[in-house]
Formats: C-alpha cells, sequence, structure tokens
C-alpha cells in the first residue's frame, strides 16, 4: 500500500465508493448556490439583489455547517450554527416539525446588527430531522433605527431595531398571522420585508427539497456518512497548511474609532502554532462598551483569517475550523455580553483580519498583504418618500476601498472587504432608476492607495444628489479614520477615507461626522474611502509601472515625484531617467522609505 493510499484510508476509512464521494462533495455546495441564486432572483431590497449581503446554508442536526454557497458572506460564516444550537436549545430536537419556519435576529446569540435576519427550516426525510437550511440576508428595515445598515446613532438594542428570538412564524406549513402582522407592523417599509422573508423561505424550501433528492438517490446513510468524511478530509487540508508555518507565538496589534470623543478600540491578537494547530487569543481586545455600536458576538474575524491561510479557495464547511482554536472571554469586544448593541457589529472584523494576517508577516512574507481599506465599505443609505411613486423608498449601496499591496503585485482597486464574500456595489443604473436620486460620479480616487513597490489598491470616490427630501446614511466610511492601512516591509500606508456632504445653496462641500443626516432635495453627499497599504519600497517599484500609474490617473505627477522618486518629463510623456536616478538617490539619503 503507497503513503498516498494510506492517507487516504485513513480519511475514507469506510471505503466509500471515491465516484459517490466527488459527485456529493460537488452536490452539497451546489444545494447552497441554487438557494443564493433563487433567493436573490426573487428578493425585494437592493441589499440582497444587488449588493448580495446574505448567504444561503445546509446545516445538521449538531449545527455544523454542511455547505455554504460560494461568495456568500464570509463574516456569517462563524454565526450560523451558533442560531441553529440555540434552536435546539429552545425547542428541542424533538420540537420541530415539517413545514415549520423559524426567524431569528436577537443580539444575545445573533450577534449582530438587527437588520441581518435569520429565516431556517428544519429538513425532514421519511419522518426524521436530518438537517437545517439557513439563510441569513439583509433587510432594509427593522424598526428603530435600522433603515439601510443597522441602527447607527441607536444607544441600545431596542432603540436599534425589532428584535426576534427564535419564534416559529410558520408551524407545521400554517403561518402564524398575528406574529407575521405585529413584524409587518413595526417596519417601514413592510411590503419588502415581507417579500424578503418569502424570498428566504422559497429558498430554505428549495434545500429542503434538493437535500432530500440526494437522500433519496444515495441512502441517507450514504449522504451523512459523506458529510463526516469530508469534514475530516477539510480539516486535514487546513492542518497541513497550518503545519507549514514555523511554530511559534505571533503578535500584532491595531485600533479603531470609539465613539466620537472616546478612547479607541484596541485589537490585540495573539496567535500560537503548534503542530497543526492553531490557537487565535483576542482575549487581549477591549472590553465591550455601552456607548459604542462596535460590540458584536462572533468567531468571525479569526474564522475568516484562518481560512485564507489554510484553505481560500475550498468550499466551506465545518471541517474547515476542526484545528483551529479561538479564545475570546464573555466581554470582550468580540464577544459581548447582552445587551450590549451592535449596530455597526462588523466594523471592526476587517481590522481583526488584517491584524491576525500582520502578526505573521515576518514568519510568511511571501504571502502576507499589507492592510486594506479595514472598513465592510462606504455604507449609502438614502431613504425617503417618492412623490412621483407616491411611495416610500430606500436606496442603498457599499462603496469599496483598496487592498494592501502583495508581496509579488499590487493591491486590488475598489475591493470590497475579506469580510464580505461576493458583495459588490449597486449599480448606477438600478438606483437612478428605482429611487429619486442622481449619481454624479462613481470613480477611482487618485493617490488614495499606500506607495510601495507593489502600490496599494485605489479607494473610490462616489457623488450622490438626491432628488427628493430624505434621510442619508451619511457617517464615516468605516472605523478606521483615525488610523491609516499599514504598509508593509517600507510601503507607505493608504490614504484614509471620509464624507463630506454639501446642502442645497452651499458653494463648498463639508465633513460629515453626523451617521444620520436629514437632507433637502439637492443635497450632495460624497464617499471617499480609504486605499490599501503598499508593500515594499516605493523606490523600488519600476520607474515605468509609475509613469503607467500617472498616464491612468491612479497616480498624481507630483505623488510620483515625492513618494516613487520618480521624475517625469515636462510633457509627461515619459520618465526622465536621470532626473529620476538623482530623486531616488535624495529619497534614499533623506531615510525617507
Amino acid at each position: 500500500m503507497t503513503a498516498e493510499s494510506k492517507s487516504a484510508a485513513k480519511l475514507n476509512p469506510t471505503g466509500l465508493d471515491p465516484v459517490t464521494l466527488e459527485v456529493l462533495r460537488n452536490a452539497l455546495p451546489a444545494i447552497s448556490d441554487e438557494m443564493s441564486y433563487d433567493l436573490q432572483r426573487t428578493s425585494y431590497n437592493m441589499m440582497i439583489y444587488e449588493i448580495r449581503d446574505y448567504c444561503t446554508a445546509l446545516l445538521d442536526t449538531n449545527g455544523a455547517l454542511i455547505s455554504q454557497n460560494i461568495g456568500g458572506v464570509s463574516h456569517f460564516v462563524a454565526d450560523l450554527g451558533v442560531v441553529i444550537r440555540d434552536g435546539i436549545a429552545r425547542y428541542g430536537l424533538d420540537g420541530f416539525s415539517p413545514g415549520d419556519v423559524i426567524m431569528h435576529n436577537h443580539q444575545a446569540t445573533a450577534g449582530q446588527h438587527l437588520n441581518n435576519v435569520v429565516i431556517y427550516t428544519p429538513v425532514y426525510h421519511e419522518n426524521c430531522l436530518v438537517a437545517f437550511a439557513v439563510v441569513r440576508a439583509h433587510w432594509a428595515d427593522v424598526g428603530g433605527l435600522s433603515t439601510g445598515f443597522g441602527g447607527t446613532g441607536a444607544y441600545d438594542p431596542w432603540s436599534e431595531g425589532l428584535q426576534v428570538d427564535q419564534l416559529k412564524i410558520y408551524e407545521k406549513g400554517e403561518p402564524d398571522a398575528k406574529i407575521l402582522k405585529m413584524i409587518r407592523d413595526n417596519i417601514r417599509y413592510p411590503d419588502a420585508a415581507m417579500g424578503d422573508l418569502r424570498s428566504q423561505l422559497a429558498a430554505c424550501r428549495l434545500g429542503e427539497r434538493r437535500f432530500c433528492e440526494l437522500l433519496d438517490r444515495y441512502s441517507r446513510a450514504t449522504v451523512l456518512e459523506v458529510i463526516n468524511t469530508i469534514y475530516a478530509e477539510t480539516e486535514a487540508k487546513c492542518r497541513a497548511a497550518v503545519a507549514d508555518i514555523p511554530d511559534g507565538v505571533y503578535e500584532a496589534e491595531a485600533f479603531v474609532d470609539g465613539a466620537r470623543g472616546t478612547m479607541p478600540f484596541e485589537i490585540k491578537v495573539k496567535v500560537t502554532v503548534s503542530g497543526s494547530e492553531m490557537e487565535i487569543d483576542l482575549s487581549g481586545c477591549s472590553s465591550q462598551r455601552d456607548n459604542a455600536g462596535l460590540n458584536s458576538r462572533t468567531y468571525a474575524g479569526a474564522y475568516i483569517a484562518y481560512k485564507a491561510l489554510t484553505a481560500p479557495l475550498e468550499p466551506l464547511n465545518e471541517g474547515a475550523f476542526g484545528a483551529l482554536k479561538v479564545v475570546i472571554p464573555e466581554g470582550n469586544m468580540m464577544m459581548a455580553r447582552f445587551p450590549a448593541f451592535m449596530a455597526s457589529w462588523g466594523s471592526a472584523l476587517p481590522t481583526v483580519v488584517d491584524t491576525i494576517w500582520r502578526a505573521f508577516a515576518e514568519a510568511l512574507p511571501d504571502l502576507i498583504p499589507a492592510a486594506h481599506s479595514g472598513s465592510l465599505g462606504a455604507p449609502f443609505a438614502l431613504s425617503g418618500h417618492d412623490p412621483a411613486r407616491k411611495a416610500g423608498f430606500v436606496a442603498q449601496s457599499i462603496e469599496a476601498g483598496g487592498w494592501g499591496g502583495r508581496p509579488d503585485r499590487d493591491g486590488e482597486d475598489a475591493s470590497m472587504s475579506v469580510c464580505q464574500g461576493d458583495v459588490r456595489n449597486t449599480p448606477i443604473e438600478t438606483m437612478e432608476l428605482k429611487t429619486p436620486l442622481i449619481v454624479l460620479e462613481r470613480a477611482l480616487w487618485s493617490d488614495s492607495g499606500g506607495a510601495g513597490k507593489f502600490r496599494g489598491g485605489l479607494g473610490v470616490q462616489t457623488t450622490i444628489k438626491s432628488l427628493v427630501d430624505g434621510r442619508w446614511n451619511a457617517g464615516p466610511p468605516g472605523h478606521r479614520s483615525g488610523y491609516a492601512p499599514w504598509g508593509l516591509r517600507g510601503g507607505k500606508a493608504g490614504v484614509l477615507g471620509y464624507t463630506l456632504i454639501r446642502a442645497p445653496g452651499q458653494d463648498t462641500h463639508e465633513l460629515s461626522l453626523s451617521p444620520r443626516v436629514f437632507g433637502q432635495a439637492e443635497t450632495e453627499v460624497v464617499y471617499r474611502t480609504s486605499g490599501g497599504g503598499g508593500w515594499g519600497s516605493p523606490l523600488e517599484r519600476d520607474p515605468e509601472r509609475v509613469l503607467h500609474d500617472v498616464r491612468e490617473g491612479y497616480v498624481s505627477a507630483e505623488k510620483a515625484r515625492d513618494d516613487y522618486g520618480v521624475v517625469l518629463r515636462a510633457d509627461g510623456t515619459a520618465v526622465d531617467s536621470p532626473a529620476t536616478l538623482a530623486r531616488r538617490a535624495e529619497l534614499a539619503r533623506e531615510g525617507a522609505h
């Protein structure tokens, strides 16, 4: 028996037919993907059908993740099992019935802002509970101050919005009209919310049917055996990746903004690698605070960083985290006790991921990038009443930032955070067609990427003008506005983003610090998002690449000279080589890099 066959036998001790194993290995994620397509095509609000702020999944009766859709929101992954296990604790496995539909967004367990609503259904096969189909999606409104992107400006969960705690909104296939009416009566845009609820339910029902079809075709015993085998194989792949990292203790720290006028939150990371096991300890992070919505209750930051280091392109299942231990004590900002409200729960997570990677910068120099924008993006929202349509409206988008330069290439421009999967911005045409606004500009923000041998990716500049009175989400683009995305190995930091606002009749734009602003018709808001940090000394960047960046408008001629030491000819068509050599020598003597 060869070494390879021995290894395969260990992972597949029951001798499953390898063809069946591979068919089911691909079929299970395909179910989650089909649920995703169904949800996206039938939903009512932009956050789902355009931005794709959701995930669809199958979980087993222990709350372990069987599969999640490709591109599903990354920072949802750690918390689906928590919701299912909480539901099992509430009802017991025998407390569910075919046709039940459960709704949950309560922060005591879900650990997120209340707009992220979970709908799940028990999956029965021949009267036996075999799994749960789950959809978590971002609703446009759940009452309180939740319109758009969570209850920014709220002071507790109740002022943020409606909390739903493991409520059966359908029992044995029958909708509970009283509960559904209560939910509808407490939401500003009930038609959209109820439409999204039905869309989530339809996706869950599709997941139920497809999973049961597999059980019918291959038998329940075979499918469940395959699932356990996939868990084991995925864990083995991740262990092998960790084993390639030198044993040791790795530490790093960073900061994110607290509420205005308060101390920043500290993100302190300690990672221990021992053989094929990794422990990520976040107990050094700041304690939860009552006056800041950055509190959360999630392992997501650690899970995302670990997945990216071990098996970033592999389909996701519970085995991906079998060799990972995450330490976050109760009362930590990332494991806050209810009722610490969590309106901006995800804002710290990109920095957590960046900081975990930063801890490995010396141990994995050919792998770790500079910091990315450190934000979930500029959360644009405009809501109000559209007199032309005689109806309320909510326009939403997420404007992306830049990624950090990497050891072998530039950072990506205008890309969503590592925490967001396949989330994207809302197309201009959709916003202008469906809501009373005009997008005056959406462009790369020149000079926002940190200088380096490999340049940081650029943020964006998006300018939007309202055509009617409305309420804006016009706060800063994220919570790292005081702490620029860092560079690595001599690279410069990215430029920090900010938001500007101009009221009708004003000549200039002013810095906007308020998260929620009422604006009259013709109000303009400009969202500028942070660029990523640079990697390597800017003096090592190929001058011809700098020239290309200047021609494309990514870098100004002034920054080319000041940061990269590249001097262009007067007409800007070519590099002035003698002047560049002199300028780079001058910068080197000054120790600028």
